[in-house]
C-alpha cells in the first residue's frame, strides 16, 4: 500500500453561511438585542446589539447621503476605537468596499495605496502616536484647504473626493464623523433598505495590503462570503456563544482583529472589548479583569509583556477560558505560563495568511499544551490544504514541502493585479502561501519556515524555524530569529539574533557550546548577535530581511549573485 499523500479537508456539521456581513449584524441585533456588543473602554463606550445595529444604519446612510455607492472604495486610516468598527459594518451593510490602512503609514505609503484601489472616500483618525494624520493629507491635497466637504479635486489623490475626520474639530474641506448619521432622511434610509436586498454574498467588501516586503503591498481583496465564515469557524473553533466577552488588543486593519475578533463576535452574539487604541499590556490585563473577560488574543510578544508586567499578580483572570495566540511561534514555556498563571486553559494557535481570510489551520481547545506550541492545530472546517514540492508534486504524508491552501476562504485575488493573483493562485484555486509545512499523520500542521526564508549552506536546506525551537530550549533566551546571510565558501551561513531575558548574560561562545553535540554542526549559528528588539512588523512578526541587510552591512559581506 503506497503512502498517504500531505492533503486534509476540513469537515464540519456546520453549514458555511451564505449572507453578508450586514444581514449578519442584523440577524443577531435581532437575536440578541441587549446583550452588550460592543465595549471602547478608552473610550467609555457600552453599546448593545440594538444600539450598535442602529448606529451602523444611520452611518450606512450617511455614506449614501454623501453619494457612495455599492462597489466604492472607502478607507479607513485609523486605531482601534468605536468609529473604526461602525465604519466596517456601515460600509459592508451598504456594500462599499472598505480599504483597511495601517495606522503606522507615512505620506508615500498612504497616496500608494489611496489611488492603487481608487478610493472615493477615506475615514481618518485625526493623529495616533506620533503619527498626525491630517497634516499628512494636507500635505498630499493641499486642496482640501479650499474645498467643500465631499468636493475634493486633488491632483496627487485624483480619485478622492470625501474625507471624514473622527473628533469634535472642524477642518476645512473635512466631514466629521459625527455628522455622517443625521445627513440623511427617509429617502436616504428607503435607498439604503432597497439597497441591502440586492447585496450578494460573493461581493468583493474588504481590501487589505499586504506587508510588501518584497516590492509594492498588494491589496488582497476579500469578499463577504471570505471573513464572514472565516470569523464563524474561528470562534467556533473555541467553542464561542453569546456568553464570551474577548478582549481585542490587536489591530483591527488586520484580519486578526476585524475577523477573528469582531466577526467571529457578531457571528456568536459574543461582546467585542477594546482596551485601548494602541496595544497596552497594562491596559489590556486592567480590561480583563474589570470587564470579566472570558477571551484574549496578542502575537507572543503581547502575551509575553502582559505576563512581565510586575504587578502581574494584582490582575484577575477568574472568567477567563480561551483566546488566540497568532502571529509567530509561540515559545513552550510562554504558553505554559498563559495556562497556569492566566486562566486561559482553552487558548489555541492559528495559522493564516491575509489572502486566506485569513485563517486555516486553528488548534482545538482540548488539544495537548505540546501540540499547542508544536503545531498549528488540524485544518478548518471546508478548506483544503496539500503540501508540494518543488516541481508542484503533493509530498507524502510528514515530508517538508509548500503549503498551499484551497476552499471558501481563498481571496478572489489582488485588486487590480491579475499577474500578482495568477502567481499566488494556480490554475486549480490552490493558493500558494510561501510557507513551508509538514502535516502528521493525525492531520497536524507545523510550519517550519518560509520558502525564502530557507537557508542552503554547502547545498544543504536548513531551516530557521527548527534552529529558533532549539534555542528557546536554553534558560537565558528570551526570544530568537534565525536567518541566513551571503557566504564565499558555503553560499550561506546561519546568523542567529537573540534576545535575553532580563537580567541575563551571556556570549555567543555559550549559545555555541549549548548547539554542540545536540544538532547538526551546520545548523550551529555561525553569527550570533545579542539585541535589545527586533524590527518587527505591525503584527509582531519579526522582519528578517532588515536583521539581514544590517548583517550584511555590518560584516561587508558580498551579496551572491546567479548568472
Amino acid at each position: 500500500m503506497g503512502r498517504r499523500l500531505s492533503f486534509v479537508s476540513g469537515i464540519s456539521d456546520k453549514p458555511l453561511i451564505y449572507q453578508t456581513i450586514g444581514n449578519a449584524l442584523q440577524t443577531t441585533a435581532e437575536l440578541y438585542p441587549e446583550r452588550e456588543a460592543l465595549v471602547v473602554c478608552h473610550q467609555g463606550i457600552r453599546w448593545t446589539y440594538a444600539e450598535l445595529n442602529r448606529r451602523v444604519d444611520d452611518f450606512a446612510t450617511g455614506l449614501i447621503t454623501m453619494g457612495f455607492e455599492p462597489g466604492d472604495r472607502v478607507g479607513v486610516w485609523a486605531p482601534n476605537c468605536a468609529e473604526w468598527v461602525i465604519a466596517q459594518f456601515a460600509t459592508a451593510r451598504a456594500g462599499i468596499i472598505q480599504v483597511n490602512i495601517n495606522p503606522a503609514y507615512r505620506v508615500h505609503e498612504l497616496e500608494y495605496v489611496l489611488n492603487k484601489v481608487s478610493c472615493k472616500g477615506l475615514i481618518t483618525a485625526a493623529r495616533f502616536k506620533n503619527s498626525d494624520y491630517i497634516a499628512m493629507l494636507q500635505k498630499l491635497a493641499p486642496e482640501l484647504n479650499s474645498s467643500e466637504p465631499g468636493r475634493l479635486s486633488s491632483a496627487k489623490l485624483p480619485h478622492l473626493k470625501s474625507v471624514v475626520r473622527l473628533g469634535g474639530e472642524k477642518t476645512p474641506g473635512f466631514y466629521n464623523f459625527d455628522d455622517a448619521p443625521v445627513m440623511g432622511g427617509a429617502a436616504e434610509k428607503r435607498r439604503l433598505d432597497k439597497l441591502v436586498a440586492t447585496l450578494q454574498p460573493d461581493d468583493a467588501i474588504n481590501i487589505q495590503f499586504t506587508s510588501g516586503t518584497t516590492g509594492s503591498p498588494k491589496g488582497a481583496t476579500l469578499t463577504h462570503f471570505n471573513i464572514l465564515n472565516n470569523g464563524y469557524f474561528v470562534g467556533e473553533a473555541m467553542k464561542f456563544t453569546e456568553q464570551d466577552r474577548l478582549c481585542i488588543p490587536v489591530p483591527f486593519y488586520h484580519c486578526f482583529g476585524m475577523v477573528l475578533g469582531n466577526l467571529n463576535c457578531i457571528t456568536h452574539g459574543a461582546a467585542m472589548v477594546i482596551p485601548n487604541d494602541g496595544f497596552d499590556p497594562a491596559a489590556t490585563l486592567t480590561t480583563v479583569t474589570e470587564e470579566k473577560c472570558t477571551a484574549l488574543y496578542g502575537v507572543p510578544t503581547m502575551f509575553i509583556a502582559e505576563l512581565d508586567l510586575p504587578n502581574f499578580a494584582d490582575y484577575d483572570f477568574s472568567d477567563m477560558r480561551t483566546g488566540i495566540m497568532a502571529g509567530s511561534s509561540c515559545p513552550i514555556e510562554v504558553m505554559k505560563r498563559v495556562f497556569a498563571e492566566m486562566n486561559m486553559k482553552e487558548v489555541t494557535i492559528a495559522y493564516g495568511m491575509t489572502e486566506t481570510s485569513p485563517v486555516s489551520f486553528q488548534s482545538s481547545t482540548d488539544d495537548s499544551v505540546e501540540r499547542r506550541v508544536s503545531t498549528v492545530g488540524r485544518v478548518h472546517p471546508h478548506v483544503q490544504v496539500k503540501i508540494i514540492d518543488q516541481a508542484g508534486r503533493t509530498v507524502p504524508m510528514g515530508e517538508k514541502g509548500e503549503l498551499c491552501t484551497r476552499g471558501y476562504n481563498v481571496m478572489p485575488g489582488y485588486w487590480d493585479d491579475e499577474e500578482k493573483t495568477r502567481e499566488a493562485i494556480d490554475a486549480a484555486g490552490w493558493m500558494h502561501t510561501g510557507d513551508l509545512a509538514t502535516i502528521d499523520e493525525e492531520g497536524y500542521c507545523n510550519i517550519v519556515g518560509r520558502v525564502k526564508d530557507m537557508v542552503i549552506r554547502g547545498g544543504e536546506n536548513i531551516y530557521p524555524r527548527e534552529v529558533e525551537e532549539f534555542l528557546y530550549g536554553h534558560d537565558k533566551v528570551q526570544d530568537v530569529a534565525v536567518f541566513g546571510v551571503p557566504d564565499d565558501k558555503y553560499g550561506e551561513q546561519l546568523c542567529a539574533w537573540i534576545r535575553l531575558k532580563e537580567g541575563q548574560k551571556a556570549g555567543a561562545e555559550e549559545i555555541k557550546a549549548f548547539c554542540k553535540d545536540k544538532i547538526a554542526h551546520n545548523k550551529v549559528p555561525h553569527y550570533i548577535r545579542f539585541v535589545d528588539e527586533f524590527p518587527m512588523t505591525v503584527t509582531g512578526k519579526p522582519q528578517k530581511f532588515i536583521m539581514r541587510d544590517r548583517m550584511i552591512d555590518e560584516l561587508n559581506l558580498t551579496i551572491q549573485t546567479t548568472a
